[in-house]
């Protein structure tokens, strides 16, 4: 298959020729691979390339589940795997390895995907841009490389809106699958709490914040990559939801029922809305009611967003002392400054001064967040807002150069709509349903109750099947 013909082509697509012996795992991978090498150059999305085992792994492969045989990207999160290292951004973390697959690593093999390398991320993942300096290169937005590609997931945004693959690897503990798809003009859906393990090696990440998915250009693709990976893991802190139905049925034009979409346009804590935001938020809007469903406006509720701003920064703060010191030990060695970029160095600092009372405050609040959510929402199906707040940020405006107070303000008034999602738990989609004038993305996102996956996925199939959503053939113009 020709790398052109391989970029236009969804998941589901691709693993259909697979089955009827038009192309073989190894073919694919080819054209994949040759895409991956001519737009990191410009982009810098990759890392911890395999490409000549993955090719010969792709030679012998035998098709299973429901991708086939087709390419993949694993993000540089730490995702344990023993075929790929991780730097988790980090100097510090460099070449990291893992004695054990993931269980989500386990069933991404299962479900027919080959990885041929990682994604890049911000350091320990931890801001919505791709700028760490472990790389020795920023990743860049493929519509504008004067700006980001987003965070935490940023490099594998770049792979998926390029056609490099058709479905990555992401993970999202405060919007880091929703922001880069938001970023990138792909859709990103952030999973119920619960739905994907996160074992052998850990139970939760973040508090119960970090849930891991995919990114992916077409609705069904990721409908059909959480059939495979969804399901609770013996020994996990938190139960899988039950779904009474497959979310590739979730995704079927006869599943379509009329909802009630609640919508908030104000913000929390005043942050500001840039115009094209609102124009692409009441474009959704009208969209939905086209399609006949009802739309409820909302005020946005009582809410304290400073004292979650506090929290979710103690967590991380409690989280980088956690890893840095595990690490030192490990390694023998005392930390340098060197080690780590600014805020990572000055949240390592900030997350000493911590308490334990601190950290359980902060974990009451994200509890608090999920039953104010679950009232907040009664009276609807879904909740729809903004994706981000802002344009795709320009490079070094969220880049770890900074104080990392400084950085978890910056990012409360980028994407104040997504880090709450994560508190509370429940599932949530960036929906690429419009484009500036300039051919930026600008996402909207909606929300389900928890648990409620299937009918997030259900909707969003539904706005895709309108033809808003942009065609993804990109031609690097450099």
């Amino acid at each position: 298959m020709k790398a052109a013909e391989f970029k236009k082509l969804d998941g589901l697509d691709l693993a259909q020729l697979l089955a009827e012996k038009k192309t073989t795992p190894h073919e694919l991978m080819q054209a994949s691979i040759e895409l991956a090498k001519e737009f990191d150059k410009a982009l810098n999305f990759l890392c911890h390339e395999q490409f000549e085992e993955s090719l010969e792994i792709a030679k012998s492969w035998e098709q299973r589940g429901a991708f086939r045989g087709i390419p993949f990207l694993l993000k540089d999160s730490g995702l344990a795997s023993r075929r790929f290292p991780s730097h988790v951004g980090s100097v510090l973390f460099k070449d990291s390895t893992y004695a054990v697959d993931s269980h989500l690593a386990e069933r991404f093999d299962k479900a027919g995907f080959i990885s041929y390398a990682r994604t890049t991320v911000p350091e320990l993942c931890m801001a919505p841009t791709t700028e760490a300096t472990v790389y020795g290169k920023v990743t860049k937005n493929p519509w504008d490389l004067t700006r980001s590609s987003g965070g935490s997931s940023g490099g594998a945004a770049v792979a998926v809106a390029t056609g490099v693959v058709p479905v990555a690897h992401g993970s999202d503990g405060g919007g880091s699958i929703r922001i880069p798809a938001a970023c990138c003009g792909i859709y990103g859906f952030k999973a119920s709490r619960g739905v994907v393990p996160m074992g052998p090696l850990r139970g939760e990440g973040w508090g119960g914040l970090a849930v891991d998915g995919v990114l992916s250009r077409t609705v069904r693709d990721t409908a059909a990559a959480m059939d495979e990976i969804a399901g609770f893991a013996p020994g996990s802190p938190y139960a899988a939801p039950h779904f009474s139905r497959s979310f590739m049925d979730a995704v079927q034009p006869g599943a379509r029922r009329k909802l009630r979409i609640g919508v908030w346009r104000e913000t929390f804590g005043g942050v500001t809305i840039d115009p094209e935001v609102s124009v692409a938020l009441e474009k959704t809007v009208q969209l939905c009611k086209d399609l006949g469903h009802e739309i409820i406006d909302l005020s946005i509720p009582e809410f304290d967003y400073a004292s979650y701003i506090k929290a979710h920064t103690n967590v991380l703060a409690s989280n980088i002392v956690n890893s840095v010191e595990t690490k030192l030990a490990a390694t023998g060695r005392t930390l340098s400054k060197s080690d780590l970029e600014q805020a990572i160095y000055t949240g390592y600092e900030h997350g000493k001064t911590l308490s334990a009372r601190d950290y359980i405050e902060a974990i009451n609040t994200f509890h608090l967040v999920g039953r104010l959510m679950s009232g907040w929402m009664q009276s609807i199906d879904i909740l729809m807002t903004p994706a981000l707040c802002k344009l795709p940020a320009k490079l070094g405006e969220l880049s770890m150069n900074r104080d990392f107070w400084d950085l978890r303000k910056k990012v409360g008034q980028y994407s104040c709509f997504m880090a709450i999602i994560n508190a509370s738990g429940q599932p949530a989609a960036s929906l690429p349903t419009y484009w500036t004038a300039e051919g930026l993305p600008v996402a909207t996102q909606i929300i389900g109750h928890f648990g409620n996956d299937d009918l997030v996925l259900q909707l969003s199939a539904e706005i895709e099947s309108t033809n808003q959503w942009r065609p993804f053939h990109y031609e690097y113009q450099g």
